[in-house]
């Protein structure tokens, strides 16, 4: 089982969270929202050899925490991660955009400098500028569109761009994120959970419920879902050797 895309820290019990997906044996990308977050984050990992802690800087708090720039710059040789990063083009966060892309040019300059990272990316309503900022820079790294949701163009554009794609059960509950995963390249194709954000039932989804996108993707491809876990264990493995990330 994968989960590309979760935030263990803003579980109210992150220790208990990480154990357990420890213990069921998950293969985790456990995302911070701030570069301050990151040392404690990546303690939830400490001897879980399948959980990886991304380094990040959520765009929507871009505005209040432009200034851990610096810090993004000095942890960016502690991992081979970064996320949640990106941009948000939702109109409470639209008046923030100049802080937004900001912040994203920097931590992609700063990811590029660093020799290229694998990329955690957050697109709500700004597909098309995160993209610009992504072909802007092409030693960049490995860019994975989290819980892609634009338009059928965008996507186009994204795979010709050489993007990855993590789709969880809440983005698969709708037509239209069934159809965008329909089109999406199945071996550049990663499963998430992205609690506690997402729900199920009407409360947080945990880490290994993001297991759920596999009998989705599976009605959606015409495969079975061992079909489907094997074919995104191959595309988690090759992630790996592709970006040089030891142990995917």
């Amino acid at each position: 089982m994968i989960d590309f895309h979760c935030h263990l820290d803003l579980y109210p019990d992150p220790h208990g969270v990480a154990r357990a997906c420890a213990e069921s044996g998950l293969y985790v990308l456990s995302v911070t929202t701030t570069p301050s977050a990151w040392s404690g984050t990546a303690a939830l990992a400490q001897g879980a050899p399948r959980i990886r802690t991304a380094l990040g800087l959520h765009p929507q708090i871009a505005h209040q925490r432009k200034g851990e720039v610096q810090l993004f710059e000095r942890l960016i040789g502690e991992t081979r991660y970064v996320g949640e990063i990106g941009l948000d083009g939702a109109p409470e966060f639209k008046r923030h955009w100049e802080d937004q892309t900001f912040v994203f040019g920097r931590v992609l300059d700063i990811c590029s400098a660093a020799g290229g990272r694998v990329l955690s990316l957050h697109s709500r309503r700004a597909a098309t500028p995160v993209l610009d900022a992504i072909e802007a820079r092409p030693g960049v790294g490995t860019p994975i569109l989290h819980w892609f949701s634009g338009t059928h163009r965008e996507l186009a554009r994204a795979v010709d761009l050489g993007c990855w794609f993590s789709v969880g059960p809440a983005m698969l509950r709708s037509d239209k994120g069934r159809e965008l995963a329909k089109r999406m390249p199945r071996d550049r194709l990663l499963t998430e959970s992205d609690g506690p954000f997402a729900q199920v039932a009407g409360r947080a989804m945990w880490p290994w419920e993001g297991a759920g996108a596999l009998t989705e993707l599976s009605g959606i491809w015409g495969e079975p879902t061992t079909d489907v876990e094997r074919r995104l264990e191959g595309n988690l493995a090759r992630l790996g050797r592709e970006a040089g990330a030891n142990g995917v």
